[in-house]
């Protein structure tokens, strides 16, 4: 006796045997659709709570608050927990909520199932790409503002006192050049702007090449002598003290710079890890929710 075909599927006999083909799409976009909207939804409740764990971690007062190593691992492993938890919801919703596929084998709703979960997976992602983007911006502009704040104050050294003309300096770079036209009097008058613009020349220029040329620092001990009035011996002194000082401030300012360059690179990898987890989720949830939904 020829097969018959099963309740819900359309069937054409050949023979002894019959082809089934199933007259509707294994896709449920509506199922899929909703579940995106709640992992959407979830994501931007998680991801306010952890804006607000983010803020109160760090602080604008130097040495205060978490380093960039600790907001970029806290960050990383709080996008995971997002990613896991919002995925797995609309996962299991899509399953739940999808219509019963009748006269399937058990693979091919396996199949459908983990595919639908994967695509509620990817509507969520590219509804809440944003939500992606403000995360990884939020880190990074924390990052980067830490580095911003110590190359604006330490990286210049002399470079950037000595060429402001608008206004007193009061800044770290200041202090360096203030302290090598220090003089022994009291009451001296200040340095004029030329002498600044001259010394921040020179001082750049040896940052930019690696050192200052002898004769330059020659000519910086000379300016100082004669501002001063101390001998050329210790005016040379202050000179090499002065380098010595800019080129640490740069260090400084370049490895705070590169720490924030680390740190961005470490978010990305724990975005791309934390999707990746979320896509695997979605598809096991949904798995889970066709499940009970054909049992219950």
């Amino acid at each position: 006796m020829p097969d018959t075909p099963m309740a819900g599927e359309a069937g054409e006999y050949l023979g002894q045997r019959s082809v089934i083909e199933v007259s509707s799409s294994g896709v449920a976009w509506p199922a899929i659709i909703g579940g995106a909207f709640a992992s959407v939804a979830l994501a931007v409740l998680l991801f306010t709570l952890g804006t607000g764990f983010g803020l109160a971690s760090v602080s604008p007062w130097a040495r205060a608050g978490a380093s960039v190593t600790t907001v970029t691992v806290v960050t990383g492993v709080w996008l995971i927990v997002l990613h896991w938890l919002a995925s797995g919801l609309g996962g299991y919703l899509t399953g739940r909520l999808r219509t019963k596929w009748v006269g399937l084998h058990t693979h091919e709703v396996f199949f459908r199932d983990t595919a639908n979960g994967f695509l509620s997976w990817a509507v969520a992602s590219v509804t809440g790409v944003m939500i992606v983007a403000a995360t990884s911006a939020f880190v990074v502009s924390e990052t980067a503002s830490i580095g911003t704040s110590a190359a604006s104050n330490i990286a210049g050294g002399a470079t950037q006192a000595a060429t402001r003309s608008d206004g007193p300096d009061t800044g770290p770079s200041a202090y360096l050049v203030d302290r090598l036209f220090r003089t022994h009097k009291p009451g001296t008058p200040g340095l004029d702007t030329d002498t600044k613009a001259q010394t921040g020349q020179i001082i750049r220029n040896g940052l930019v090449t690696g050192d200052v040329p002898a004769a330059d620092k020659i000519y910086l001990a000379q300016l100082v002598s004669a501002h001063t009035g101390v001998s050329p011996e210790e005016a040379g002194t202050r000179v090499d003290q002065l380098i010595a000082d800019a080129k640490t401030a740069e260090s400084k300012a370049l490895q705070t710079i590169d720490a924030a360059r680390k740190a961005g690179a470490t978010l990305s990898i724990f975005t791309a890890l934390a999707m990746l987890i979320g896509a695997f989720v979605a598809c096991a949830a949904a798995a889970l929710g066709g499940q009970q939904r054909d049992e219950y």
